[in-house]
């Protein structure tokens, strides 16, 4: 092995043992169960960073890819952790709520206000991800390749934080406030909505397997050993199967030990507090806090469990990326400022009006048996189709 790849590789290896250290010292503090919650959350953060740069797994590129390569393989990775984490979540909320009353909705999950203004939100957030090129989960790990346009589409993703914080007053007194809260289970029960949502899922499988090209053979090398080994599990891109397992399992353990996986709820809190410091933040957003999703706040602390979640997934990702030899940052080009920039205020946008994005509201709404999360991947679906073209625009080319 090379010198440089060793330096690179043990480079990679010690990010991810501070990463462990500092999430087990969080943990183990004695009697402090919100320390435990930060280590969890640095934990559960580094595992997702992991497993996003290891299976290129974004929900942007998996969809182009169907549609422009008519390859399956991301789309059906993320049609699998939603199909895993519904499990999961009607496990963990059947032993906390048996019976699924009109009146209580499960804790913390994000069950959001379904309204004209969330279709529009979504749209708006697949619009965004069209024009920037990535989801903003996907411009995190990609941040730790060292992507020229990521730093750009995560500025403006908290310049569209704040946007929408202007907006959101008149929004909610002319239609967010009467919207209904949709919980599915209220209407179909456990079962029936453990059973409409995967028929959903699988129906989604076999439409992506439709518009895949047909099967070619694929070559079957002898290759074996460590090096082999190493090789698919540091270097090449997982398989749709593991990543869509992982996604799901982490997830649901999210859920269960901390809250549901969410990025957008650090960044939304950066936002708003640099709003409310340059006086600019309305004096009261009407209703934003009473509502489950991404929740920002004005920041009283350094440290948060979203916070800690986001600087696990961009450490890891980086340190994967070290090892994988993916890292790769060169200098910004004009057309990667204008993308990331301008598709960053579409997603910081749709962000904030839809009380999340395609992690809060789409994977852990769904998840959780919200309607808003099936809501928010049809029209962010309708928003990514129609930025295509000016994707291809944009694009450095």
């Amino acid at each position: 092995m090379r010198p440089t790849v060793l330096r690179r590789s043990a480079l990679g290896l010690a990010v991810l043992i501070a990463l462990a250290i500092l999430a087990g010292v969080l943990h183990l503090s004695d009697g402090d169960a919100a320390r435990r919650g930060l280590g969890l959350s640095l934990a559960f953060g580094a595992a997702f960073g992991v497993v996003l740069q290891r299976s290129r797994f974004c929900f942007f590129c998996n969809t182009r890819d169907l549609i422009e390569q008519r390859d399956p393989r991301g789309v059906l990775a993320l049609l699998l952790a939603l199909a895993v984490g519904v499990v999961g979540y009607a496990l963990v909320i059947g032993a906390w709520l048996p019976v699924p009353a009109p009146e209580r909705l499960p804790p913390d999950a994000h069950i959001g206000p379904v309204s004209g203004a969330l279709a529009v939100a979504a749209f708006a957030f697949g619009l965004g991800m069209a024009v920037s090129g990535s989801c903003i989960s996907a411009h995190l790990y990609r941040l730790g390749e060292g992507s020229p346009t990521a730093p750009f589409a995560l500025a403006g993703t908290v310049a569209g934080f704040a946007a929408g914080f202007l907006t959101w007053n008149p929004l909610y007194l002319t239609v967010i406030s009467e919207a209904p809260v949709v919980w599915l289970p209220h209407h179909l029960g456990y079962a029936g909505t453990l059973a409409a949502s995967l028929a959903a899922l699988a129906l989604l499988a076999a439409l992506s397997l439709w518009r895949a090209r047909p099967p070619v053979s694929i070559a079957v090398h002898g290759s074996t050993g460590l090096a082999a080994l190493a090789h698919a599990v540091f270097v090449a891109r997982w398989p749709a199967a593991v990543a869509g397992l992982a996604v799901g399992a982490i997830s649901a353990a999210s859920y269960l030990r901390v809250g549901p996986l969410g990025v957008t709820a650090e960044i939304g809190s950066l936002a708003r507090s640099a709003a409310s410091g340059w006086g600019i933040l309305p004096e009261t957003l009407h209703g934003l806090d009473g509502f489950r999703g991404c929740a920002t706040v004005i920041k009283q602390a350094l440290l948060s469990e979203n916070g800690l979640f986001v600087l696990g997934l961009v450490g890891a990702s980086f340190a994967s990326a070290l090892v994988a030899g993916q890292f790769t940052p060169r200098r910004p080009r004009g057309r990667d400022i204008v993308a990331g920039l301008a598709g960053g205020l579409l997603m910081g946008w749709g962000a904030m009006t839809a009380l999340g994005c395609t992690v809060g509201v789409l994977l852990s709404g769904i998840h959780a048996g919200a309607l808003s999360g099936w809501v928010f991947l049809a029209a962010a679906f309708v928003g990514l189709l129609a930025g295509l073209p000016l994707r291809r625009r944009l694009a450095p080319g």
